[in-house]
């Protein structure tokens, strides 16, 4: 237990910071899950804003931010793909 007075107020400052951490750090998570369910352009723009989030707040490493916008870009991409790309036929024969 903190003895002094300004040990006291750490204590309550860092309880309070971490209670909004579990908050971001959960919605990120829920946001990353419902973007690999979907994998809609919105659900993907909202769980990069969250990583973004997380990056300003120290939450997470900004390598690691990368490595999961890259991954969310992919699903984005690999969507599109898979939809849009009929078989091509050359011309000549």
């Amino acid at each position: 237990m903190p003895v002094t007075k300004t040990a006291k107020r750490a204590l309550r400052v860092s309880k309070r910071k971490e209670q909004v951490n579990k908050k971001i750090i959960a919605n990120f998570e829920v946001a990353l899950r419902l973007t690999k369910k979907n994998k809609t352009k919105k659900s993907v723009s909202t769980a990069i804003s969250f990583t973004d989030r997380m990056v300003k707040k120290h939450l997470i490493h900004k390598n690691k931010a990368a490595r999961i916008k890259s991954s969310l870009s992919k699903l984005l991409v690999k969507s599109k793909t898979t939809k849009s790309n009929p078989k091509k036929t050359s011309g000549k024969r």
